[in-house]
C-alpha cells in the first residue's frame, strides 16, 4: 500500500549547517497495517512521516501510496499535501476551541476541494464519531473536553475524509500515563476495526509493541532494523535495538564451538561459559556480545537442572509492587533480574541464576539493518 523506498531528506539547522535527518530510508507497509517508527529525539522518524505527508521535500528517494506516486526525486513528482488525502494527528490536536466537536470534525469537509450536502456531512461526521465513542457529545464545545476526548476528537477530524493513510506523530504524548495506556488499547481497536493502513511515530517502546503490526527501529537518521515487535524485543540485531527497546543485560563472550543445534553455540562470557543463540556464524575465537533480558534471568535458592545455571550473590533489591528488580553480583559482572515478587531473598545472599539459551541473543554491533525473518 505504502512504500518508500532510498528517502534522503536535509535540511538546514539555525546555524546554517545541513542536518541530515533522513538517510536511505527504506520499508513498505501492507494495506490495513500500522507501522510504526520508533526511536529517539532527533533520530528522523518525525522527518520522515512529514516527507510522507509532503509538508518535507526530500533531497531523493520516492514515495507511492496504493501504486500512485506522491513523491519521486528521478520523475520530478511533488504531489501537494492537500491532495494526498492523508489524515494526520500531531502532538497538538489543533482543537478549534470556538467550535463544538460536530462543527470540529465537520470542518475538513466545508473547506475541502469536494462540495457535500447537509446531510452528506451530518452522516460522515455522525459515522465517525461514534467510532471513536463521541457520538453522545457532539453538541458539547470542543474545550470542554478531557484530554483523551480532544485526542478521539482529532483522530475522528482526521478519519472523516476516509484518508488513504493516516500519520500519527505522538499523538498520546500529551496525556497522563494511565490515560495514555487506556488510550493505546483504543486505537488499537480503531486501527483493527476499521481496517485503516497507519504509520505512527513514537520514541515509547511500550506504545510501539502493543500498537504495531510491525515497527522500524531508527537511529541518527537510519532504519536500523525493522520486525515484528515480538522480533524487535526478542532478536535484536544490534546494540542499539537491545539497549534501546527495553531493558536488558549485556555480556562480553568468546565463541568456543557450536553447541549441538545449528543456531547453538558455546561461549566463555563475562560470567562464565554459557549455551547461547545466534542467527548469525560465527568461527572459534569471534567475539560477541550476549543480550538477555532481565525476565529471562530466572531465579532460585537451590541450584536448579538444566544449562546456563550460574552462582551470584544479591546486591540490590527494589520492589515495584507487581514485579521485584534484583541487582545481581558475578565476580565483577552486574546482571539484573526481574521477577515475581513471590520470590523472597536478601541483600548478600547467595542464589542460583538460570537463563535460558534462547533467550541469550549473540549482537555483532557493526551490523546496522537487517529486517528480522
Amino acid at each position: 500500500m505504502l512504500n518508500v523506498n532510498a528517502l534522503f531528506t536535509e535540511y538546514p539547522n539555525e546555524k546554517g549547517e545541513i542536518v541530515k535527518a533522513a538517510q536511505d530510508v527504506t520499508f513498505e507497509v501492507p494495506e490495513g497495517k500500522l507501522f510504526t517508527l520508533l526511536g529517539p529525539s532527533g533520530c528522523g522518524k518525525t522527518t520522515t512521516l512529514r516527507s510522507i505527508a509532503g509538508l518535507e521535500r526530500p533531497r531523493a528517494g520516492e514515495i507511492t501510496v496504493g501504486g500512485i506516486t506522491v513523491f519521486s526525486s528521478q520523475k520530478n513528482v511533488f504531489v501537494a499535501p492537500n491532495k494526498r488525502n492523508f489524515g494526520m494527528v500531531f502532538q497538538s490536536y489543533a482543537i478549534w476551541p470556538h467550535m463544538n466537536v460536530f462543527k470540529n470534525v465537520a470542518f475538513p469537509l466545508n473547506v475541502g476541494a469536494k462540495k457535500y450536502s447537509k446531510k452528506e456531512i451530518q452522516d460522515k461526521v455522525m459515522r465517525v464519531l461514534t467510532a471513536v465513542g463521541l457520538d453522545h457529545v457532539a453538541d458539547r464545545e470542543a474545550t470542554k473536553m478531557s484530554g483523551g476526548q480532544q485526542q478521539r476528537l482529532a483522530l475522528a477530524r482526521a478519519l472523516v475524509m476516509e484518508p488513504k493513510l493516516l500519520l500519527l506523530d505522538e499523538p498520546l504524548s500529551n496525556l497522563d500515563a494511565k490515560l495514555r495506556e487506556r488510550m493505546r488499547f483504543e486505537l488499537k481497536r480503531m486501527q483493527r476495526e476499521l481496517g485503516l493502513t497507519t504509520i505512527y511515530v513514537t520514541h515509547d517502546q511500550g506504545e510501539a509493541l502493543a500498537l504495531s503490526h510491525e515497527i522500524a527501529v531508527m537511529n541518527a537518521g537510519r532504519v536500523v532494523q525493522i520486525g515484528s515487535p515480538r522480533d524487535i524485543y526478542e532478536r535484536p540485531t544490534n546494540k542499539f535495538v537491545a539497549d534501546f527497546v527495553g531493558l536488558t543485560n549485556f555480556l562480553d563472550a568468546t565463541i568456543e564451538a557450536p553447541d549441538g543445534e545449528e543456531d547453538r553455540y558455546r561461549v566463555q562470557s563475562s560470567i562464565g561459559q554459557l549455551s547461547v543463540t545466534s542467527m548469525d556464524r560465527f568461527a572459534k575465537g569471534d567475539s560477541v556480545l550476549i543480550s538477555v533480558r532481565p525476565e529471562d534471568v530466572e531465579l532460585y535458592q537451590q541450584r536448579p537442572d538444566g544449562v546456563n545455571v550460574i552462582e551470584a550473590t544479591i546486591d540490590f533489591k527494589v520492589f515495584l509492587g507487581e514485579y521485584m528488580d534484583y541487582q545481581l553480583k558475578i565476580g565483577e559482572q552486574q546482571i539484573l533480574s526481574r521477577v515475581h515478587p513471590s520470590f523472597k531473598a536478601s541483600v548478600g545472599d547467595k542464589v542460583y541464576m538460570r537463563l535460558n539459551p534462547e533467550k541469550c541473543i549473540t549482537i555483532q554491533d557493526n551490523k546496522q539493518y537487517r529486517k528480522a525473518a
